[in-house]
């Protein structure tokens, strides 16, 4: 697998875990501090996964097959 696919698959893996633990918490204005600390680190990780992601997607696209140069000989 290249690389590319590669680190946009961990991008978006990223991305659901964070989703998932910022909306495990409920809001409320008398919060815990855990609770608190649980829903700032999805929301950081979800934000870290769609920087992965761009980064994986930017990689796939510098890395596509380019074609080959050809070599002219040049007589004079």
């Amino acid at each position: 697998m290249k690389s590319g696919v590669a680190i946009i698959i961990a991008g978006v893996i990223m991305v659901i875990c964070g989703l998932v633990l910022f909306y495990a918490v409920q809001s409320s204005p008398q919060i815990e501090s855990f609770f608190r600390t649980i829903k700032h680190a999805g929301t950081f990780i979800g934000l870290l996964g769609m920087g992965v992601t761009l980064a994986g997607v930017l990689l796939y696209l510098i890395n596509r097959n380019q074609p080959q140069i050809q070599d002219f000989d040049v007589k004079e």
